[in-house]
């Protein structure tokens, strides 16, 4: 799919972008082109990967619809990485988190459209799924804008992947808990109830490879992810790295912070298929050519909603998780 191809990273420069270019560059393509905002980044990124002859830095902004169009010339494959994420930052600059998360989806879905790109993925997120807070409520819009682009031409195919936390990215709870153990003996939780859907940065990109190569377009892959308690995730940290004893301080939930996550709500349930093992599928309900037809032998899901709250998993199994994303050594 992706052999001498050209394909851009929008935000290629975090943990996500780092992580696709480099299970891309495994792929064979012609170009990789990355684009983001940040100058310093850019530079870190082209180090890591050796100066590799296929990859091309741009420097530009989403919201810059002109500096999106120019970015998108003879690209194949758009991945949508680019975002404002940080709840509290949204919450308190809304304004900046709506031209990034939904100006700037709006870029890329005309830019992509006006070059003839053949599919977009665009990356979102559990928050979007009855959004508490405008970083949610922006990847949601940002979510329909792109389900939408598909009745806009015949052409471009846009598709959406929703995951939840992925271990280890840039603010990652990991490394915050690290930090607070190893120089502080000290951790906040916001709340000790609290739960979350997880998943390793190298499973989360083969899984959005997954759906990249068997989506129709027009639909929103929702990934199958772990659940655990924030607090367990806690602890096994701190018997991995405390010297001593390590306080867990409760500070409160935070604006705009749920205690638990949902990836599927009880709306989306009724157009959403069992895909396999590893992905729901929520189908739109405004009408794409060939969608219904190619789900046709699917069966609808067997649940209402689907929440960080259900099928917690153990101490042992966070422990073997954290093992494999390379966070315990």
């Amino acid at each position: 799919m992706f052999t001498n191809k050209t394909i851009m990273v929008t935000g290629g420069t975090g943990s996500w972008g780092h992580e696709l270019v480099a299970q891309l560059l495994d792929k064979g393509p012609k170009e990789i082109r990355i684009f983001s905002r940040n100058e310093t980044g850019q530079v870190s990124t082209k180090q890591k990967f050796e100066n590799n002859p296929k990859l091309k830095f741009v420097i530009g902004d989403v919201r810059d619809k002109e500096a999106v169009l120019e970015a998108c010339e003879g690209v194949d494959y758009i991945f949508h990485l680019a975002a404002l994420k940080h709840v509290p930052v949204c919450e308190f600059q809304p304004l900046e988190a709506l031209k990034t998360n939904v100006i700037g989806t709006q870029n890329i879905i005309e830019a992509a459209i006006a070059k003839e790109v053949e599919k977009v993925i665009n990356i979102s997120t559990d928050k979007a799924a009855n959004p508490s807070n405008f970083y949610g409520f922006t990847k949601a819009m940002g979510e329909k804008l792109i389900i939408n682009a598909n009745v806009l031409t015949n052409k471009t195919k846009f598709v959406c992947v929703r995951g939840g936390n992925v271990l280890g990215t840039n603010g990652s709870v990991i490394h915050v808990f690290k930090h607070g153990i190893k120089y502080k003996s000290k951790i906040g939780i916001t709340d000790k109830k609290m739960t979350r859907f997880f998943l390793t940065i190298k499973d989360a990109i083969k899984l959005l490879f997954k759906a990249t190569y068997e989506s129709h377009g027009g639909e929103i892959f929702v990934m199958k992810m772990p659940t655990c308690k924030i607090l367990d995730l806690a602890q096994v940290l701190i018997d991995e790295y405390a010297d001593g004893e390590v306080m867990i301080e409760e500070s409160g939930i935070r604006p705009g912070e749920k205690l638990h996550e949902i990836l599927l709500t009880e709306f989306e349930s009724h157009n959403t298929i069992a895909y396999d093992n590893e992905y729901f599928v929520i189908l739109p309900t405004i009408p794409i050519d060939g969608l219904k037809e190619y789900y046709k032998d699917f069966a609808k899901v067997d649940l209402d909603t689907y929440s960080s709250s259900d099928n917690i998993i153990s101490y042992d199994e966070i422990k073997a998780m954290l093992k494999d994303g390379g966070f315990l050594e």
